[in-house]
Parts: structure tokens; sequence; C-alpha cells
């Protein structure tokens, strides 16, 4: 990683937060992206429908290992619906920006927080308290390839 990240997104790259497992999550979320490799699990804790702990572990280079751990700060306490407005975007800006050529990276931190509170939605059966989520198949947008 040279001078074209920011220096949040080498902050987080050389020094992620909430890495691990949840070994008891409510909710996990695996996604990738067959193209270049990157592979992110997230493990959500949820306590009166909000995000009370989050862990990551990411496969990947340093862009999706920054952005894995900037979603995990930016989810922390937030409620369900909270949670699910972050999008790809709004983690790239809170890193100070994203190359081009791995924007997908944080395409993939917003999918795998999508995928694990779905997963604890449909674990808990509430999946019908958020009829107006669309949640998008597990696994990598179409569209959104690695350059």
């Amino acid at each position: 990683m040279d001078g074209q990240y920011s220096e949040k997104v080498m902050d987080h790259f050389m020094n992620p937060r909430n890495v691990g497992e949840i070994p008891d999550a409510d909710g996990v979320g695996t996604v990738g992206n067959p193209v270049c490799g990157d592979i992110m699990r997230l493990y959500v804790k949820i306590e009166n429908d909000r995000i009370a702990d989050v862990k990551f572990k990411t496969f990947g280079c340093g862009a999706a290992i920054s952005t894995s751990s900037m979603v995990t700060e930016m989810v922390k306490g937030k409620t369900i619906r909270e949670a699910l407005e972050i999008s790809n975007r709004a983690v790239a800006e809170a890193l100070g920006g994203l190359p081009p050529v791995k924007m997908h990276c944080s395409v993939l931190a917003e999918d795998a927080l999508r995928a694990a509170i779905k997963d604890y939605l449909v674990k808990s059966g509430r999946e019908k308290d958020f009829p107006e989520i669309k949640f998008k198949e597990e696994g990598h947008r179409e569209g959104h390839e690695h350059k």
C-alpha cells in the first residue's frame, strides 16, 4: 500500500479494530469477490435491536481489511435499521476515500454487514419486521468486479 491511500485507510490496515470472532454471534455474514479473492466474515451480537458487538475476519488486500475495520466502528451501537442504512460510499468516505479500483472493498463491507443482519433476522424469525428492506443475495454484487 502506498501514497494512493489516505492516512485513515493506512491506520485501519495497520491497526484494524474489532478483529476476531464472536463465538455466540446472533448473526454471521460471509461475502467474497471471486475475481480478486477477498473474503469478509462479519459477526454481530444484537441486544435490544442494537448492534452491541461486532467483529470481523477478512482475507484480502489492505483496502479490504480497512473497510472491514471501519464498518465495524461505524455500526457499533446503531439500531438494526440505522446499520442497514450504512452504504459502501459512507464506509469509503469515512476512510477518507478509496482508489476507484478498490471501491469494491467497500461494497463487500456493506454486503457483509447486511448478510450478518439478515442471518440474525432469519434465525430469530424477525425478517418480517423489516418488510421495507430488500436483501441482496449473499455473495458479491454483479457489476463490481475487481479491476
